[in-house]
């Protein structure tokens, strides 16, 4: 069975930062334990903003800058990025909530051999995580889409169970509730 990881954007901004919370940092111990025994291929997401994040309608709609290239909050977790660098992982810097490159790639892979599942793991459930679970079910609609509840965090736990119940009804299989 061919099965993948994909973390995405556990990064100190969204951890510990700017728009950090006490969920998030709840998870990170799980994360990295999942990361750890995971068997297979692991991929990760950075959410990235330049120094105009706030000229932009993101910057617009949520006026707190966060994951701005190259500082410290935009670094993934300490632990997660070792693991990255010692296992040569790919790292998808996106610009937006969905990484179009991650759907990309992995529809690629799936086109030399079937990938079973894609388990994804990470920050935040009711923006980047469900934007990134719908564009891969879309790009690979016979691949089982995981999304493994119990690392991940919103950013509240209401919007964090309203997309767990959104993404259910997208056909994607929640685990660990």
């Amino acid at each position: 069975m061919s099965k993948y990881l994909v973390v995405i954007d556990m990064q100190k901004d969204f951890i510990d930062g700017s728009l950090g919370t006490k969920e998030a940092q709840a998870i990170v111990p799980k994360v990295i334990e999942k990361v750890a025994e995971f068997k297979g291929p692991v991929m990760f997401t950075r959410d990235t903003h330049e120094e105009n994040y706030l000229e932009t309608q993101e910057g617009q709609n949520l006026p707190v800058e966060h994951c701005i290239r190259g500082t410290e909050g935009w670094e993934l977790q300490p632990e997660l990025n070792e693991y990255a660098l010692k296992n040569h992982c790919l790292i998808f810097d996106k610009p937006t909530f969905g990484s179009t490159s991650l759907a990309g790639c992995v529809s690629g892979i799936a086109r030399m051999a079937p990938i079973d599942q894609i388990e994804l793991v990470g920050l935040c459930t009711d923006i980047c995580v469900i934007s990134n679970a719908i564009l891969l079910k879309t790009a690979l609609p016979d691949t089982e889409i995981i999304v493994d509840a119990s690392c991940c965090a919103g950013v509240t736990p209401q919007s964090h169970k309203n997309a767990l119940e959104a993404m259910k009804m997208c056909q994607i299989t929640i685990v660990g509730e």
